[in-house]
């Protein structure tokens, strides 16, 4: 477990040399400040629409931080000629994966929580409240949420360079978030092999939209039953479960060859 801390350490402190945090951070500032000076259609001062708009935001950030910090990691360390020096040591390459995924992944959540606080405090701003249940158990999920895209990032990693793990990552949890939700829709208008093949498709893919509570946050609903919220966050971390398994069913076998740029 040691092994495994240190490394996520070390994923810590490369993501804040590398100041993408920072950016993203003075990015979703900008756009924010933008959006409640321009006032368009008189909604920059309803507190409701700041909150969506940037709760919306905060899920795009949070999203493209957490498939950068997880999908760069292994092919960095392969191109820099580093991972002979990390395997040398008493450091199994499930230690590493490991390592590597809750340093990405923890790094992530800390960001997202630095969107949560600045989204709330301009909210505030507006004259605008949040109710405490629905914004804990919202930023519960979403954490739990960044967990599942790092792990997949991480797999695809195993085997491509940095830009086709993200591409694929990218891919994957845009199809999953948009399309699963509506294949029941689409399941009604379609009757034997493809209704067949949709519906394999449907519990195939892992659903990330129920880990999105942003329209309960945004309209005051109130804390969901925790009871739901609980069977979420397992079903979230058995997919976590199988990425990080897929990413070391690729990974414990893999050959380095020196000098290999990937």
């Amino acid at each position: 477990m040691s092994r495994v801390l240190t490394i996520a350490r070390v994923v810590w402190l490369e993501m804040i040399r590398r100041k993408d945090l920072y950016v993203l951070l003075i990015l979703l500032a900008a756009l924010l400040m933008v959006l409640i000076s321009v006032n368009v259609y008189g909604l920059g001062s309803v507190a409701r629409y700041v909150k969506d708009v940037g709760f919306l935001l905060t899920w795009l950030c949070a999203w493209f931080f957490a498939i950068g910090a997880a999908g760069r990691q292994l092919p960095q360390e392969e191109a820099r000629g580093t991972i002979y020096s990390l395997l040398a040591k008493p450091v199994t390459r499930i230690e590493l994966l490991l390592g590597k995924w809750f340093g990405a992944w923890t790094i992530a959540v800390a960001a997202t929580a630095v969107f949560y606080l600045l989204v709330m405090g301009v909210t505030h701003l507006r004259g605008g409240h949040f109710v405490s249940g629905s914004l804990i158990q919202a930023f519960l999920l979403h954490a739990v949420n960044l967990g599942m895209v790092t792990a997949l990032a991480l797999a695809f990693s195993t085997r491509t360079t940095y830009g086709a793990a993200a591409s694929l990552t990218y891919v994957t949890t845009l199809a999953s978030f948009v399309l699963a939700p509506q294949i029941p829709v689409l399941l009604t208008q379609e009757t034997g092999i493809r209704a067949q093949a949709l519906l394999v498709l449907y519990y195939a893919l892992p659903h990330f939209e129920l880990f999105d509570l942003r329209q309960r946050v945004v309209h005051d609903w109130g804390a969901a039953p925790w009871s739901m919220v609980s069977v979420i966050v397992v079903y979230g971390i058995l997919w976590i479960v199988v990425f990080l398994g897929l990413a070391w069913f690729g990974y414990r076998r893999k050959r380095f060859s020196r000098g290999a740029q990937l």
